[in-house]
């Protein structure tokens, strides 16, 4: 199981957990919209560090990148495989033909 099957089953299991014992818990009870922005802001996060060439830091922002956008799948119910299938599909594919496919 990779760390980012093994992330998701720990997100999964702390939806039923104390807010006030749990960060993944406290996220998850504010709702989607919530992990949703904290994805973006980690994201921006992120963005800034490989701008500035911080590659210390773009790995640590990327790391909460995962984990948040993992919270905002888990608070939709969209599990890690369906996201992993969907690259799959792609694989193979131009960017500019996997867009032209969409419309």
């Amino acid at each position: 199981m990779s760390v980012l099957n093994e992330l998701e089953t720990v997100i999964a299991s702390r939806k039923g957990a104390d807010p006030e014992t749990s960060w993944t818990a406290k996220l998850l009870s504010k709702g989607p919209e919530k992990c949703a922005e904290k994805f973006g802001e980690e994201a921006v996060e992120a963005i800034i560090a490989a701008v500035k060439n911080d590659r210390d830091n773009l790995t640590y922002e990327a790391a909460d990148v995962l984990y948040h956008m993992l919270v905002m799948l888990a608070a939709r119910d969209v599990a890690l495989d369906d996201v992993l299938n969907e690259l799959a599909r792609r694989q193979g594919l131009s960017g500019i033909a996997e867009k032209a496919s969409r419309s």
